[in-house]
C-alpha cells in the first residue's frame, strides 16, 4: 500500500519565501548516505544520460546535493538523493557548486528523486513548521514540477505530478513507466545485477521506448556485434570454400572465374 500524506495541508498563515544565496563560509550538514546502494542507483541513472549525450552545458544533475531556500527568515535546505535542473548559471571554472537556491541561481528543480531506505517515512513528510519535511519542502516551497519516491528494495516506484499546488500519484503506464515529459524520457523499474549491487534499479526510456544502456552493457552489445560479425565472416569463407572445392572436382579452376 503506497503511503501518502493528508490531503490537507496545514501550513502557516504567514509564509515569506526568499531566495537568497548560500554564504561561502556556510557549513553544510554532512550527512553519510543511508545504505551503499543509493549512490549506485544515482549514479546509474547520470551514466546512461552522458554516455547518449543526453546532458548538455547548463544543465545540473546531482546527488545528494543541497537545495536551500529561505522561509521568514530561516535557511532551510534539503539534498535529494537525485535531482535534475534544466538550467542554471554558470559558475567559475575554478569553484564548486556547493548547493544551488532556484530562482536566484537558475531553474527551479524539474524532477526530484527520494530512495526510501528509512522507517519514519520522512519523504512523506508534510510538516510545515522549521525544518519543513520533505514533501513540503518539495511541493510548496520549491513547487517542483514531478517528484520521484522510489523503494529499492521492493521496486516500488511512485511518480507524483505538482497539480494545483498538490502533489498527484500518478499511474504508469502499460509498461509500468512513466513519461518524464521535463526530460523527454521514461522513468521505470529494472530488476539485475551492476558493479557490487543486484536488486532493483531506475532506468531510463527513450520515446521510442528503447533502453538507455550502461557503459558496460554497450560494451557487452559491441562485442556480441563483433562476434556475429566474425561468425558471418566464417560462414562466407566457409561456404566460399566449399564452392572451390566443387568447382575443383568439377575440373574448374575457382581462380580463372571472375
Amino acid at each position: 500500500m503506497v503511503a501518502t500524506p493528508e490531503t490537507q495541508v496545514h501550513s502557516p498563515t504567514a509564509l515569506v519565501i526568499t531566495w537568497e544565496k548560500l554564504p561561502d563560509d556556510y557549513l553544510l550538514d554532512e550527512k553519510p548516505v543511508e545504505n551503499t546502494g543509493q549512490p549506485l542507483i544515482a549514479g546509474a541513472l547520470r551514466e546512461a544520460l552522458e554516455l547518449t549525450d543526453w546532458i548538455q552545458p547548463g544543465m545540473l544533475i546531482a546527488s545528494n546535493f543541497g537545495l536551500c531556500v529561505t522561509v521568514n527568515g530561516k535557511l532551510a535546505i534539503k539534498a535529494p538523493d537525485w535531482v535534475y535542473v534544466p538550467s542554471v548559471q554558470a559558475i567559475a571554472a575554478e569553484k564548486e557548486r556547493r548547493s544551488y537556491t532556484p530562482n536566484l541561481e537558475g531553474a527551479v528543480p524539474a524532477v526530484v528523486m527520494e530512495f526510501l531506505s528509512e522507517t519514519d517515512g520522512g519523504e512523506y513528510s508534510i510538516k510545515p513548521t522549521f525544518p519543513p519535511g520533505k514533501w513540503f519542502f518539495y511541493e510548496q516551497l520549491l513547487q517542483v514540477p514531478t517528484y520521484v519516491i522510489f523503494e529499492p528494495d521492493l521496486g516500488l516506484l511512485e511518480v507524483y505530478r505538482l497539480q494545483a499546488k498538490r502533489y498527484e500519484l500518478e499511474q504508469p503506464d502499460l509498461n509500468g513507466r512513466h513519461w518524464i515529459a521535463e526530460m523527454g524520457l521514461f522513468l521505470g523499474t529494472w530488476r539485475g545485477e551492476k558493479e557490487e549491487r543486484s536488486g532493483y534499479w531506475l532506468r531510463w526510456w527513450d520515446a521510442n521506448g528503447t533502453l538507455l544502456l550502461w557503459g558496460q552493457e554497450q560494451l557487452r552489445y559491441v562485442r556480441q556485434q563483433a562476434e556475429q560479425e566474425r561468425q558471418r565472416a566464417e560462414q562466407e569463407r566457409q561456404r566460399a570454400d566449399k564452392l572451390a572445392e566443387f568447382l575443383r572436382s568439377q575440373g574448374i579452376d575457382p581462380s580463372t572465374i571472375p
